[in-house]
């Protein structure tokens, strides 16, 4: 029940009821039709708070993968093929599938901390920490074959030699991301994310010296490269580890492993793997585009371009990724404290955003088709093709930035299995037949391949607008109550604000609507639907 505003009264002569108090944590949807400037400034703010820092981040870690391919490179071109031929199976077995089951705790932890549940952010930590270190175990296994797995896949023997090599020594990163991928996002659903940049600064500026120390002092080779590369994770690991010590973030989270965390993991798990569906099936889809390459003609060329443009849009992907992840820590922050007006302004500034990063991206691409391919070969031919190439790799953008942020939105809001959907749609029914008529049958080429990623961005894009549309803010606060209660092993939670009312007199709704002063109000569900 809430206090009758005056173009709810039917007639003067009723009765202005007596004002009673109402729970805070519900914003009226009248309010939020569409966000006036003053909220879209202020979402872009929030936001900014989150995705800023996210980014640098993601900068500070691109970085570091780029100093690691130029130790590879100083190796030598068989040092160079092994390890990125590593990179790439290591990033579809292992980190694709961590860094898709640790997303799996976003929405419990972002809804948990707007309903001011903290003990269950440290529950959700503990058991996706557990999660990951168990999922870890079989890919290690897997890992130490991995040198009669290529060579079974037809792979040349020295480059499958090299490769196994790095990808051995690269297996206590595992364990490593196991904890870090968790602790970044129980830290960024509380807001926090500078101490993160900070951390990955302070490492990647130890990992210059670390590689050069490992792969020319002690000549290490390749092993020295994934050995710098995993201590550099750990020393992340142990930086933020002392962060959450030193200033008591995790003290209200009740840390330490206890019995509890080894219950309750049905919705961790509802979340984790439909989560991990849909990042594997968007990062496999680039390491298929590789294989694709490789059937075209003159390989060579084309997987030398196809390598200099995945390179460009992975550094341009680290913007529309950052925004993702504002955009799904602020939804899910509003949903947990029972503001879907507010979770909804969010997904749309959010969504806005994402477009107009998209057009940046595109001009970026179409303005540097004929010069950024020369900062990395100056071959004629691979140039050509890098060019040709790359306006519709600026195109794919427009898609990708809002399909990267609608997927920010469908985490945050605890719908990861129809961000799974879309992508299996899009990527592998649309865009992988697209590609291979276009590249193939239409002998476009590696433009066609291109055409192919184009049609599979677009058409998830479309679908998530689609989704995002038709969503239900109400529905989804009460399904953010019952999923934060269940996961923390209690009944329905009760909404902050919902006490003074019952001392009052006044029955608590459990449905929005009715809130929203009972008969003298119109019933406005769908103005909660974008």
């Amino acid at each position: 029940m809430c206090n009758p505003k005056p173009h709810f009264i039917k007639s003067m002569n009723t009765p202005t009821p007596t004002p009673t108090p109402t729970p805070t944590n519900y914003d009226h949807p009248h309010l939020h039709k569409w966000p006036n400037t003053s909220e879209v400034i202020q979402e872009l703010k929030e936001i900014g708070k989150i995705s800023g820092p996210s980014a640098i981040t993601g900068l500070i870690l691109y970085s570091r993968a780029m100093i690691s391919m130029l130790f590879l490179g100083y190796l030598g071109e068989l040092e160079l093929a092994g390890g990125s031929l590593s990179i790439g199976v290591a990033n579809i077995t292992g980190y694709s599938v961590i860094s898709g089951l640790a997303m799996g705790m976003e929405p419990i932890c972002g809804q948990a901390y707007g309903a001011r549940e903290m003990r269950l952010l440290g529950l959700t930590l503990q058991r996706t920490v557990l999660l990951l270190l168990s999922t870890s175990i079989p890919i290690s296994f897997m890992w130490m074959n991995m040198k009669s797995i290529l060579v079974w896949c037809n792979q040349d023997v020295d480059i499958s030699s090299v490769a196994h090599e790095f990808i051995v020594v690269a297996i206590p990163d595992l364990f490593f991301l196991s904890v870090l991928h968790p602790m970044r996002i129980f830290l960024r659903a509380q807001g926090i994310t500078l101490p993160v940049t900070y951390c990955s600064l302070i490492s990647v500026v130890i990992h210059v010296p670390l590689n050069y120390v490992l792969v020319v002092g002690l000549e290490l080779g390749v092993g020295g490269v994934a050995a710098a590369m995993a201590v550099t994770n750990l020393n992340v690991v142990v930086l933020v580890c002392f962060y959450v010590w030193w200033s008591g973030v995790g003290r209200e989270s009740g840390f330490g492993v206890t019995g509890e965390c080894f219950r309750g993991w049905s919705e961790l798990l509802a979340m984790a793997v439909p989560n991990c569906v849909a990042v594997c099936l968007e990062w496999w889809w680039y390491e298929l585009m590789i294989m694709l390459c490789g059937l075209l003609e003159n390989p060579k060329s084309t997987i030398a371009a196809m390598g200099i443009l995945i390179q460009t849009t992975s550094l341009v992907y680290v913007f529309p990724s950052s925004l993702s992840l504002g955009v799904s820590t602020r939804v899910s922050n509003e949903l947990g404290a029972r503001r879907p007006g507010k979770a909804r302004a969010a997904a749309a500034v959010g969504m806005a955003g994402a477009v107009g990063m998209g057009m940046a991206a595109m001009g970026f691409a179409v303005g540097m088709r004929r010069r950024w391919g020369r900062l990395f070969t100056a071959d004629s031919e691979i140039l050509d093709l890098t060019a040709a190439a790359l306006p519709i790799a600026g195109l794919c953008e427009l898609g990708n930035c809002p399909q990267t942020t609608g997927c920010g939105v469908l985490r945050g809001s605890a719908r990861p299995a129809v961000g799974a959907q879309i992508n299996l749609g899009s990527f592998y029914l649309v865009g992988m037949p697209a590609a291979f008529v276009m590249g193939f049958v239409a002998d476009l080429g590696f433009a066609g391949l291109w055409l192919g990623l184009l049609a599979a961005q677009a058409s998830c894009a479309a679908l998530m607008v689609v989704v995002l549309c038709r969503t239900d803010w109400a529905a989804e606060v009460d399904r953010a109550k019952e999923m934060t209660a269940a996961a923390a092993g209690v009944g329905l939670l009760p909404v902050p604000g919902e006490e003074e009312c019952r001392k009052s007199g006044v029955s608590q709704m459990r449905s929005l609507d009715d809130i929203l002063c009972g008969d003298d109000t119109e019933t406005e569900t769908d103005s909660l639907i974008v």
